[in-house]
């Protein structure tokens, strides 16, 4: 006797806000199609204080899991049943996994770019001067991966004296990594001896993607590697540090590599990285 047809989809998306332009759905369909899942992911824009009820209604329409982008990713915490220790640490969560009745938080944001760094751009943070721009989710979780990887110091630079010294204290106390703060009440001028510059903010996402980090670009030199979380391939920021002479990471790789990261913790297969890439890069006109 045949089977019986099944026509449900398993559901999976980002919450967000702005969400319109959030690319990531395309990298996760062209994942679905290549193996053949009967997936669907959302891209649902979701307001910061409607946050409770959409995470209520992930778990009504027995969602298998979600993405958090901003704002989402620190307030989320509250809406969860467990949170894995390196989310913990980090103390944001951007992609949770239901695993029946419960909802488990983890955080692919640090490792995703940091597979981008080391792997495609051949940048090792070991030993390196990091300045980190910005104190949010994002910034939470990759200052402490590249502190893991053995980075000498990290510079966060935040509006916000408070979450700023927030992540430094996280950072001294759970890290080796020699971490300090620097207020940013004008344009900043990155320090002689950085190695790598990161844009950790929201600053050059849409509808501002004409916008970038209010930074002292004449500051930027050759020798730095200067990095973007923002999943474009030519940021203002990057496009002005790269005139600059410095090398230039976009945000594309580290939004393919968490991504991966988060299918196999949702489907518990290995994702189909390159397809995903290629998928991204189409979207975005690079083939």
């Amino acid at each position: 006797m045949a089977d019986a047809p099944n026509y449900k989809e398993e559901l999976i998306g980002v919450f967000g806000h702005p969400v319109a332009e959030n690319p990531t759905v395309v990298m996760y369909e062209a994942a679905f199609a290549e193996l053949g899942l009967h997936w669907r992911y959302l891209t649902i824009e979701v307001l910061p204080q409607d946050l409770a009820a959409a995470m209520n209604g992930l778990r009504a329409m027995n969602m298998r899991g979600i993405n958090l982008t901003i704002p989402h990713k620190v307030a989320v915490l509250a809406h969860l049943d467990e949170v894995k220790e390196a989310a913990a640490l980090m103390g944001a969560v951007n992609t949770v996994v239901r695993t029946g009745d419960r909802l488990v938080g983890e955080n692919t944001d640090g490792k995703g770019f940091l597979t981008a760094l080391t792997q495609d751009a051949k940048v090792d943070p070991r030993g390196r001067n990091i300045v980190i721009l910005g104190a949010g989710g994002a910034a939470r979780a990759i200052a402490v991966e590249l502190a893991l990887a053995g980075a000498e110091r990290i510079t966060v630079v935040n509006r916000s004296a408070g979450r700023g010294r927030e992540l430094v204290e996280l950072l001294a106390s759970r890290t080796p990594v020699r971490a300090s703060y620097a207020p940013w009440s004008g344009p900043y001028p990155v320090p002689a001896g950085t190695h790598i510059l990161v844009n950790a903010t929201s600053i050059g996402l849409p509808p501002g993607a004409d916008q970038k980090p209010d930074i002292a670009y004449g500051s930027i030199t050759g020798g730095m590697a200067v990095c973007d979380v923002i999943p474009a391939p030519a940021t203002p920021f990057l496009l002005t540090a790269r005139a600059q002479g410095a090398q230039v990471v976009d945000g594309l790789g580290m939004l393919v590599y968490q991504g991966a990261i988060g299918f196999k913790l949702w489907t518990g297969l290995d994702a189909p990285v390159k397809v995903m890439y290629q998928a991204l890069a189409r979207a975005f006109g690079l083939s």
